[in-house]
């Protein structure tokens, strides 16, 4: 489930310049604004698969995911970003109470500094990420037995995708209701340059997005949605699709392959593109602190 936490101060202004709502997202603005794109340079901080256990001292691959994330939050804290998104796999297998309270404890340097928000992988809970994170007023949209988030800041709209199937089961899925959501959003909304968030990754392949091709659809006749973002694989990787920019972003807790990064992406978002910054802490670090430039090609 996406998820909005920080101080009191730091969500209210958040939420002001966003607008939390699609509605408040309708109000107040007119078509012509909406397409300048951003008014300024938007900072935000990217990270996904946190795979927080429990137990500290836990292991996978060689790495240990709670000290991985302890040496990131510091950084994104630092880092002068407006919000740091986090993209599902927060906990490390199946999403027990105690490691979204690990989780919470290792993100309290981020969430002092600046709004989180988190969407769920295949390898969360639903109820027991509510009682560690409840959800913030405002915004959550009406999805059937989905949760989903539009944020907007600096004349970029982010929604968050909720494409979590079953706890522990690799596959995930968005389902109708969602999809048809996302449709007459869309449709309606005033069209600013929209980043997409969802956990899975966009292939045919058997453990990503079951419905993959089902999302292209619905975004292709939309030109303001410029990017999906998405986690699941462990790898760092951008491509591109029918002029759509694809940004797969690395593991904070471990890789699968060693020619893999481990760690965040710092993202500084115009209205002409993205510039990507790797901050690699683990794995194949021969990239650490390279930008790479992404352009919007629709």
């Amino acid at each position: 489930m996406p998820m909005l936490i920080a101080p009191r101060h730091s969500r209210r202004q958040f939420l002001a310049m966003a607008g939390g709502t699609v509605a408040g997202l309708h109000a107040g603005r007119g078509v012509a604004q909406a397409q300048a794109g951003p008014s300024r340079p938007l900072r935000l901080a990217l990270l996904s698969d946190t795979h927080i256990p429990a137990d500290a001292g836990e292991r996978y691959r060689g790495f240990a995911p709670v000290e991985n994330l302890a040496k990131v939050a510091p950084q994104v804290a630092a880092s002068g970003a407006t919000a740091a998104i986090i993209g599902g796999d927060l906990a490390r297998l199946v999403g027990g109470a105690a490691d979204y309270a690990a989780l919470r404890m290792l993100l309290a340097p981020v969430t002092a500094a600046m709004p989180v928000a988190m969407i769920l992988g295949n390898h969360d809970h639903r109820a027991n990420f509510l009682g560690a994170f409840p959800t913030s007023a405002g915004v959550s949209q009406k999805v059937p037995n989905k949760h989903v988030m539009v944020l907007e800041h600096s004349g970029l709209r982010l929604v968050l995708l909720d494409s979590l199937l079953a706890t522990d089961v690799t596959p995930g899925q968005l389902g109708q209701a969602q999809r048809t959501w996302l449709a007459q959003h869309l449709a309606s909304a005033p069209p600013l340059p929209t980043a997409i968030v969802v956990h899975h990754t966009l292939t045919d392949q058997d453990g990503a997005l079951v419905d993959a091709e089902r999302l292209f659809d619905v975004v292709r006749p939309h030109p303001q949605v410029k990017t999906i973002l998405y986690g699941h694989s462990h790898t760092y990787e951008v491509r591109e699709r029918d002029g759509l920019q694809l940004i797969n972003l690395p593991a904070v807790g471990y890789n699968f392959a060693d020619t893999q990064p481990v760690g965040w992406v710092d993202s500084i978002w115009t209205d002409e593109g993205v510039d990507l910054t790797l901050r690699a802490i683990g794995g194949n670090q021969a990239a650490n602190g390279q930008t790479t430039s992404v352009h919007w090609a629709r």
